[in-house]
């Protein structure tokens, strides 16, 4: 669905202002690879978070408490 109204904003562009419209699909491969290293970064956050969670909660799991989900 997403990428329906991506492809029709994008037809809407293309008939008000073609030049605006070829231009953002020439650049968009490489606004893509620019935000690579930032997803990247993004995801090693996340992990690095996700580990200093688990370690603060260890003694509470090794105590014996259980999680209610």
């Amino acid at each position: 669905m997403n990428v329906l109204v991506v492809l029709l904003l994008w037809a809407i562009v293309l008939v008000l202002a073609w030049p605006l419209a070829l231009l953002v699909l020439v650049l968009w491969p490489v606004l893509w690879l620019l935000s690579i290293p930032f997803r990247i970064v993004g995801s090693l956050m996340e992990a690095l978070l996700a580990f200093v969670r688990q370690l603060l909660f260890l003694p509470a799991r090794l105590l014996g408490h259980r999680d209610r989900r």
